[in-house]
C-alpha cells in the first residue's frame, strides 16, 4: 500500500518527492521511480483522503513548505483474516496428504474437521485417504504434520486432547512421535553431510593442476606425507 499511496500523491499533489517518501515509509528513489513510470509495475494510486490517512489542509501545508513532513490522520486499519481454512505455503501443499495419513495412523479419534482446520484440507481429500481412494495414495507416506510445517505442537496436542476426551479414551505416548522426529532429523544430517562433501570434492577439483594434482598431492588422490599441515 506505500507504494500505491506513493503513486496518487505523485498524480495528485505538488509534494516534494522527500515528503512523499518520508510519509510512505519509501526510499526517494522508488518514489522518483515510480513519477518516472520506471517502477516494475504500473500502480493504481491509493487515494489517502478518502482512506482517512491525510486530510486536504495536511497536503496543503506540505505544498506550502517544502520542508514539511505530513503527519498521518490515522494509521490504516489492520488487515484482518476472515475464517476460513488454514493458508498454507505454496512450497508446502504437496506435503498435506502426507501429514494427513500421519494423523490418521497415530490418531484415528481425531475428526475429519478437525484435521481440515489443523492441516487447511478438505473433508473429501481426508475421507479419500481414509479409504484409500486417493489419486496419489501410492505415494503417499505418512509424516508428522508438524515437522512439515503445516501446523504447531501446541495445536495438534489440543486436537488430540479434545478427540480423546470426546472418545473417553487416556492419551498414550507410544513413542512414535519421536521415532518419527529422529529419523526425519538423521536424514536431514545426512544428506547436509553429502553435500558438503560433494562441496569439498568440487573445490579440491577446482585447485587441480595441468597434471590433475590438487595442491599437497604427490599423485592423484595421495596426500604427500612430508607437507606441513596449513
Amino acid at each position: 500500500m506505500p507504494h500505491a499511496t506513493a503513486a496518487w500523491l505523485v498524480d495528485n499533489s505538488a509534494l516534494t518527492f522527500e515528503q512523499i517518501a518520508a510519509f510512505c515509509g519509501l526510499h526517494i528513489l522508488e518514489v522518483q521511480a515510480i513519477a518516472d513510470d520506471t517502477a516494475a509495475t504500473k500502480l493504481t494510486g491509493r487515494d489517502p483522503i478518502r482512506s482517512g490517512e491525510l486530510t486536504h489542509e495536511e497536503i496543503e501545508k506540505g505544498q506550502a513548505d517544502p520542508d514539511y513532513r505530513l503527519r498521518m490522520h490515522k494509521a490504516p486499519d489492520p488487515v484482518t483474516r476472515t475464517k476460513g481454512p488454514r493458508y498454507t505455503p505454496v512450497s508446502k501443499r504437496q506435503d498435506k496428504p502426507d501429514g494427513i495419513a500421519w494423523i490418521i495412523r497415530n490418531h484415528p479419534e481425531v475428526t475429519d474437521g478437525a484435521i481440515g482446520k489443523l492441516i487447511g484440507t478438505t473433508r473429501t481429500t481426508i475421507a479419500a485417504i481414509r479409504d484409500r481412494s486417493h489419486w496419489n495414495i501410492a505415494n503417499i507416506q505418512p509424516k508428522d504434520p508438524v515437522t512439515l510445517g503445516l501446523t504447531s505442537q501446541r495445536e495438534l496436542d489440543a486436537a488430540v486432547a479434545k478427540a480423546q476426551k470426546a472418545a473417553g479414551t487416556e492419551r498414550i505416548d507410544d513413542g512414535r512421535l519421536d521415532t518419527d522426529r529422529a529419523a526425519l532429523i538423521e536424514e536431514l544430517r545426512a544428506e547436509r553431510e553429502r553435500h558438503a562433501r560433494e562441496a569439498d570434492a568440487a573445490l579440491i577439483d577446482a585447485q587441480r593442476d595441468e597434471h590433475g594434482l590438487a595442491p599437497g598431492e604427490i599423485m592423484p588422490g595421495i596426500a604427500d606425507p612430508f607437507r606441513k599441515a596449513e
